[in-house]
């Protein structure tokens, strides 16, 4: 099973710009902005991206919702999109018994790649309601 210490070798491995902020949780820096949160919670390993806020304009939920589904089925190799406390995040678990360093790199990188090329369709959808 990989431990907190094997994790944040991945880590350096990586090059990744990172801090440990809490016990076993690492905020990684991406090159095209915002953190990808680490998180080593035996026996998984969690990680997350916030990309934005949950748009406000109701008229425009469905086709922002239908447009993060859409992304999940076509564009996302490791984890989904979902809503959390009024955010748009990216989440993906690994299982620590398995992890190796490839894994944890695609799947943060992945992350990055998904926010970076689908932010300003998602945030176009997002704003399309206050243009009227």
């Amino acid at each position: 099973m990989v431990t907190k210490d094997d994790l944040e070798s991945f880590l350096i491995r990586m090059s990744a710009d990172y801090d440990e902020v809490d016990e076993g949780m690492f905020v990684v820096r991406s090159t095209h902005g915002g953190a990808v949160v680490v998180h080593h919670s035996p026996p998984v390993l969690l990680i997350r991206m916030k990309v934005m806020n949950v748009p406000e304009d109701e008229s425009q939920l469905l086709p922002f919702f239908r447009t993060l589904l859409e992304l999940n089925a076509t564009d996302v190799v490791h984890g989904a999109y979902g809503i959390e406390n009024g955010e748009v995040v990216l989440s993906d678990t690994l299982e620590l018994e398995t992890l190796d360093f490839e894994e944890l790199r695609a799947s943060v990188e992945s992350m990055q790649l998904a926010a970076s090329s689908h932010i300003g369709r998602i945030q176009e959808l997002a704003s399309a309601g206050r243009e009227g």
